[in-house]
C-alpha cells in the first residue's frame, strides 16, 4: 500500500509544481532572464528537488526555461516570433470556432458568460490583475468549449505561453483593461444575438491587440525579450520592471 500511494501521488505533485512554476513565469513573478534554483523552488513550494527538476524539464520543453551549460537554469526571454506564431494559432482556432456556436448556447450558458464579464469588471475595478487574467482565460476557454472544441482549448493554452507574458505586461495599463472589457462585452453580446459577422470583427481586433503592444514592450523591457534574429540564451540579470 505505501508504494501504491507514492506512485499515485507522484504525478499529482509533479503536475502541481509544474503548474505553479509555469504560472509564476507567465505572470512575470519569475522574470525573463531570472536564474532558477531547484533548492529555492523546492523550499517555496514545500517539495523535494525531484518534482522541481521534472517541472523544469517540462518547462524547458515548453520554451519557458533555458538550461545553459556551466551557468545554470534561467527563465527564458520572450521570443517575439513565438508571440506572433501563438497569436496566429489562437486567432485561427478561435475564429474558426464561431461558426459552431450557433444554436448551442443555452440561457444558462448565456448567464454564465455574462457573470464572467461582471466578475472581470469587478476585478479590473479592484486592480486584481491575477484574477482578471484568470477570468479572461475562463471566458475564452468557455466559448471554445461551448462550440464543442474542448481539446482545441487545451491546444491554444499550450501554445501561448510567450504570448501570455506579453499580455500580462499590458495589464497594468488602465486604458488597456478598459478596452479589453469593452471588447469582451461587445463580443459576447454579438455571439448571444447570433451576429456572427460582428462577433468575428470584434474578436479579430481583440486578439490582435497584443501585437499592437509588442514592439513598444521590446523597447521598454529589452532584457525581457530575445532580440529579433537572436537565439542565444540569456546571461544577463533581468531589468527591474517599473512600478507605478
Amino acid at each position: 500500500m505505501p508504494s501504491q500511494v507514492r506512485v499515485a501521488r507522484a504525478p499529482s505533485v509533479r503536475a502541481q509544481v509544474y503548474s505553479l512554476v509555469r504560472e509564476a513565469i507567465v505572470s512575470l513573478e519569475l522574470a525573463p532572464g531570472q536564474a532558477l534554483s531547484e533548492n529555492e523552488l523546492g523550499a517555496t513550494y514545500g517539495v523535494s528537488r525531484t518534482p522541481v527538476r521534472e517541472a523544469l524539464i517540462r518547462l524547458a520543453d515548453d520554451g519557458l526555461v533555458e538550461v545553459v551549460p556551466q551557468l545554470g537554469t534561467f527563465v527564458s526571454r520572450i521570443n517575439p516570433q513565438e508571440v506572433r506564431e501563438a497569436q496566429f494559432i489562437r486567432e485561427a482556432l478561435e475564429l474558426a470556432s464561431l461558426a459552431q456556436l450557433s444554436g448551442k448556447i443555452t440561457d444558462a450558458d448565456a448567464a454564465s458568460l455574462r457573470a464572467l464579464l461582471d466578475q472581470q469588471r469587478a476585478a479590473a475595478a479592484e486592480q486584481d490583475l491575477r484574477r482578471w487574467f484568470a477570468l479572461d482565460e475562463d471566458l475564452h476557454r468557455s466559448l471554445l468549449e461551448l462550440a464543442g472544441h474542448r481539446r482545441v482549448a487545451a491546444v491554444v493554452q499550450s501554445a501561448k505561453a510567450h504570448l501570455d507574458r506579453v499580455r500580462r505586461l499590458s495589464l497594468p495599463e488602465p486604458e488597456v483593461l478598459e478596452d479589453l472589457n469593452e471588447q469582451h462585452t461587445k463580443f459576447v453580446e454579438h455571439v448571444l444575438a447570433g451576429r456572427r459577422k460582428e462577433a468575428r470583427a470584434v474578436l479579430t481586433r481583440h486578439l490582435r491587440l497584443v501585437l499592437d503592444h509588442l514592439e513598444a514592450f521590446e523597447r521598454r523591457y529589452p532584457d525581457y525579450f530575445v532580440p529579433e534574429g537572436d537565439t542565444a540564451p540569456v546571461r544577463r540579470r533581468p531589468a527591474r520592471r517599473p512600478t507605478g
